[in-house]
């Protein structure tokens, strides 16, 4: 199942995938696509029919200098939001944004920009079970208390459900909160410890260096992308038994607020009101 979003998207994420490989052979960065854009890679050899979603990933000191340069690499009309590059970023995923679209996923989201490719980071983790489980805590914290900063306190009335965002924008600064993430994030230094994973994507997500550590080129629609070569077992991190597919009730589809892929984000006059 799709709807009359999921082609357009995926042609459009698709170019932004093209400009980010593109950067990352010219300036010899690895990265790897991960997430269900690895495993339509290896399941249908490009997208899942029914999703429109890319995402790619890098290890932390890689991203690190990706992050740093590439708003000078990035040919137009593209270009690169993050917590370390916008102080008023309101997530917690870096992303390079198609400028010539304009893209709202939900109204009640201090969030507007383009079409975009989710650049995701693997950070160390540190090797005692007891210590990831302060981590993570400590992360999904920080995590919830991002999105109530940006999120309109009144989406679900003006009862108790506003009360807690309310106060989380009274006490914390979007910046703030970023910052604290961004250290927690950089706590363990990749090259001092095995284990690694993406954050966002929880304790499931965590692998050894070696899993990501070498690449190999996977066929995604015609095309030919890095992916890590043992892509078993980084998907079976994910997904479990990653080549069973789901029944279609199950099957996430992408259906955005507002999307116009003919005028820039830029332009778009925003009527919602954030704090």
């Amino acid at each position: 199942m799709t709807d009359k979003y999921t082609k357009p998207l995926q042609e459009h994420s698709l170019r932004i995938l093209k400009e980010i490989d593109r950067v990352c052979r010219e300036h010899s960065i690895p990265y790897f696509i991960t997430n269900g854009t690895l495993l339509g890679a290896v399941r249908h050899k490009g997208f899942i029919p029914w999703d429109d979603d890319i995402d790619v990933a890098m290890l932390r000191p890689d991203y690190d200098r990706f992050a740093a340069n590439v708003g000078q690499w990035l040919s137009e009309p593209f270009e690169f939001i993050s917590p370390e590059t916008h102080e008023r970023c309101p997530g917690e995923l870096s992303k390079v944004i198609d400028a010539s679209t304009t893209l709202i996923e939900r109204w009640g989201y201090n969030q507007l920009g383009g079409v975009y490719v989710d650049v995701w980071v693997l950070d160390a983790v540190p090797d005692r079970k007891w210590l990831r489980s302060i981590h993570f805590s400590r992360y999904k914290i920080l995590n919830r208390l991002l999105y109530m900063r940006n999120r309109d306190p009144y989406k679900r009335g003006h009862g108790p459900s506003s009360w807690w965002p309310r106060l989380v924008q009274a006490l914390f600064k979007n910046s703030t909160l970023q910052r604290w993430m961004l250290k927690l994030r950089k706590k363990y230094d990749v090259a001092k410890h095995e284990k690694v994973c993406m954050l966002d994507n929880g304790e499931k997500s965590i692998i050894t260096k070696g899993v990501v550590g070498n690449r190999a080129e996977y066929e995604f629609e015609g095309m030919k992308f890095y992916g890590p070569e043992d892509y078993d077992t980084y998907l079976k991190a994910l997904y479990g038994d990653y080549m069973i597919i789901p029944p279609e009730g199950h099957r996430r589809v992408h259906r955005p607020d507002y999307l116009d892929l003919e005028h820039s984000y830029h332009d778009y006059n925003d009527t919602r009101k954030f704090k």
